[in-house]
């Protein structure tokens, strides 16, 4: 088994995993869930979906619960930021769409090469966050369409920026020097709408 596999490797490294930290996911997209794994013979709790590097995983892997996530965290500092781009505020219209693509673009935008490919239902709700993020900049009236902003900012949706990033990270492995990286390549192209072949469909997940 490949957990008993990681035991002896960090018994060899002297490093220690933290069982209570650690949970096991069953990725599917049937009922069944794997049976309990242990680690360093304590059983690992089960869960629906874990954190890892700050990306929320769920069992079926529509990326829901890391988008409603994200769309709370992006709330909260619009709130924080909203009197140095909000309407009232003023600075150029310039250096208002600056503030939004350095410091509340990267919330969203980060490990999009892999929520990318969540359902058209789950990636609105970022896109409707970004509407309203350029409409607040813009001051714009309200029979103006979003995509006319989008258009005439030069701003992407939040589908272009998934292909723009899992394109240039796919060129990135093209020349990367670890062969395992071109292993991933030659299992499944990196297209957005083929992502989920490259995930078996049943595993486990331990997080410390």
């Amino acid at each position: 088994m490949h957990l008993n596999k990681i035991q002896s490797w960090l018994k060899t490294w002297r490093m220690k995993a933290n069982e209570g930290k650690s949970v096991q996911v069953t990725f599917t997209l049937n009922k069944m869930t794997c049976p309990p794994i242990k680690l360093n013979n304590e059983h690992l709790p089960q869960a629906d979906e874990a954190k890892y590097l700050g990306i929320h995983l769920d069992r079926r892997l529509t990326w829901r619960k890391h988008i409603t996530t994200k769309r709370k965290q992006l709330d909260l500092k619009l709130r924080n930021l909203y009197w140095i781009i909000g309407r009232k505020s003023q600075l150029s219209l310039e250096n208002k769409l600056l503030v939004y693509k350095v410091i509340l673009k990267p919330v969203w935008t980060y490990g999009i090469q892999l929520w990318g490919i969540a359902s058209n239902s789950n990636l609105e709700i970022l896109e409707r966050f970004q509407s309203k993020v350029l409409r607040i900049i813009t001051d714009v009236p309200w029979y103006v369409p979003n995509a006319i902003i989008k258009r005439d900012l030069q701003t992407p949706t939040v589908k272009q920026e998934a292909r723009k990033y899992s394109s240039n990270y796919r060129k990135r492995l093209d020349t990367h020097p670890n062969n395992l990286d071109k292993c991933i390549i030659s299992r499944a192209t990196l297209e957005l709408a083929d992502l989920r072949d490259c995930i078996p469909l049943t595993s486990s997940l331990m997080v410390n």
